[in-house]
Parts: C-alpha cells; sequence; structure tokens
C-alpha cells in the first residue's frame, strides 16, 4: 500500500463508514492525521485526497529539477572530462552496453523509458528473460503515451508477462537504465538525427541522483496491469466526474446507486473499471489518481 495510507488505515475508514465504532491504535491516529476522521467521526476524504495529489505534484516538480541538472552535467562534460563518466557515440556501442549490463546485474535492473529515440515504440530487450529467470527484477516506468498505441502496449505487456514489475507516467524526461546501483546509462538523440549518445555513469554522486530521480517516479507513476490497458483519452465523461464526486463524499456503494438510479452492481463494475484505468489498488488510490489528473 502507497499514496499515503496504509491498508489498515484503508480498511478501518470504509469500515467505520458502515457503522463500525473505531478503537483507539495505529489506525485510527493515522486517519486522524489525515483528517480523514475528527473526534470519531468520519470526514469526507477530498480534502486528504487533494493534499496528497499536491504532494505529488511537489515530487514531480523536483523530479524535473534534477533532470535539468542532470542536463547541466552532460552539458558541462562537453567541455570537461571526468573519470566517472563515458560517453557513447555509436548506437552499436550503447546497444551493447545495455545489453551488457542486463548481463552482469546481480539484482536489479531500474529504467525510465519514453519510447525508443531510434523508433516510436518501445523495445523488448533480448537479454531481459535470462536475466528475469536467474532473479534479477525490473522496475519500468513508461511515458504514458507509449500505452496509447497498440504495439507499445503489446510490447509492454510482453514485458509483464516475463515478470516485468511495470508503471505509466505522463512526461517521462529521459532514457534512463540502472543496473544494481553500480551503473547507469542515459540515451539521448543526436541534434542531427539518426544515432544516440550515451552516457555511462559510474558510483558517483550523479549516480545517485539518477538512484533518486528513478525512485521519485516510481512512487508517483501508476501500476500497470497484465492485460490492463491505460487508455483514458475518452475520460473523463460527465457520468464519471459525478461518480468520483459521490465517492470523493464517502457515500457507500448503496447510497451512490440510490443517487445515480442505478444497481449496487453497476455502482461497482463502473469502479472496478476506472480502479483498472487509472492502475489503482483501491478506492483511495483511485480517489487520488483522480484528483492528479483534475477528475475532482
Amino acid at each position: 500500500m502507497h499514496e499515503g495510507l496504509s491498508q489498515e488505515a484503508e480498511q478501518l475508514y470504509l469500515a467505520m463508514l458502515r457503522g463500525a465504532m473505531s478503537k483507539p491504535g495505529a489506525a485510527h491516529a493515522e486517519l486522524e492525521r489525515l483528517g480523514l476522521v475528527r473526534d470519531h467521526d468520519v470526514r469526507p476524504p477530498r480534502s486528504a485526497l487533494a493534499a496528497i495529489a499536491s504532494s505529488h505534484e511537489a515530487a514531480a516538480v523536483r523530479a524535473r529539477e534534477t533532470a535539468e541538472m542532470l542536463a547541466r552535467a552532460y552539458a558541462e562534460h562537453q567541455t570537461k572530462e571526468v573519470d566517472f563518466v563515458e560517453v557513447l557515440k555509436d548506437a552499436d556501442e550503447v546497444i551493447s552496453a545495455f545489453e551488457e549490463m542486463q548481463s552482469q546485474a546481480r539484482t536489479e535492473i531500474r529504467a525510465l523509458d519514453p519510447g525508443s529515440y531510434l523508433s516510436p515504440q518501445p523495445e523488448a530487450s533480448p537479454a531481459q528473460p535470462p536475466a528475469l529467470a536467474r532473479g534479477v527484477g525490473y522496475r519500468v516506468v513508461y511515458e504514458s503515451a507509449l500505452l496509447q498505441t497498440e504495439l507499445g502496449f503489446a510490447s509492454v505487456q510482453e514485458s509483464i508477462s516475463v515478470g516485468e514489475q511495470a508503471r505509466a507516467f505522463p512526461g517521462v524526461p529521459l532514457k534512463l537504465v540502472i543496473a544494481d546501483s553500480d551503473r547507469a546509462l542515459i540515451a539521448v538523440p543526436t541534434v542531427t538525427g539518426g544515432n544516440v549518445v550515451a552516457l555511462l555513469i559510474h558510483p558517483s554522486v550523479l549516480l545517485s541522483a539518477l538512484i533518486e530521480l528513478f525512485e521519485a517516479f516510481w512512487r508517483m507513476a501508476v501500476s500497470i496491469t497484465p492485460g490492463g490497458q491505460q487508455d483514458t483519452h475518452e475520460e473523463p465523461t460527465t457520468a464519471t466526474r459525478r461518480l468520483m464526486a459521490l465517492l470523493s463524499a464517502g457515500l457507500t456503494d448503496e447510497a451512490i446507486a440510490r443517487e445515480l438510479g442505478i444497481s449496487e452492481r453497476t455502482v461497482h463494475r463502473r469502479v472496478s473499471r476506472l480502479q483498472q484505468l487509472l492502475g489503482a489498488q483501491t478506492r483511495f488510490q483511485l480517489g487520488v489518481q483522480a484528483s492528479r489528473r483534475g477528475w475532482l
């Protein structure tokens, strides 16, 4: 559980909505801290969701500031040689370094993927399945626009099917691969196009900053589930906005069904669809994702 609310606190909040009494404890204290409970009364979650969404926006700003810092570091490298950075100027050299990083990884590969600079779609690496087979974990944050294309969605789903953990976020700023905590590869297109320049980063303050950059985007991104298309281009509809407003006000499915003149089963089905659409595992996460996108 993430997004600022533990599973225990979430379960307690839902139980209190159904009329259950709350006992003093960590979960109750957490709900009070987030403003979801006051004097043992359940409060509408809208303000708490807005606060959490604001914290994500602040994290996004910090992440983009880090990306700008990395760009300045790259510019400085053009005039000053440093021993913890290698410049790879040939596409074959870049691909070879990428494959080698995966084949030598011991524990984890982390990556930000805005899409290939040599093709508009993400491309599966032949080194990934063997690495996964020997126990190397993969965590990848994809540019959310990639999932709106058939080829991009199929490629990501293929990686998920062999064991990759994947998330999506709009505006992934650079192509980055991190092997364990030992090396990182940043790939950028050349000014003239048709080729790729990459920086191979060895242990340094810069490598530590890249790791922090990835983790910031991982925390903000939404999960991509197997078979779960992230197509949101038709949302939010008026019906979705009304449903989200009722959910954020803390109404039960029964009350929402009465308000909308539909069955509880239909409410549950629509909420489940929205959770899948936004990559939210719980209703609280759904509220956070919807608030982040301006649906509330």
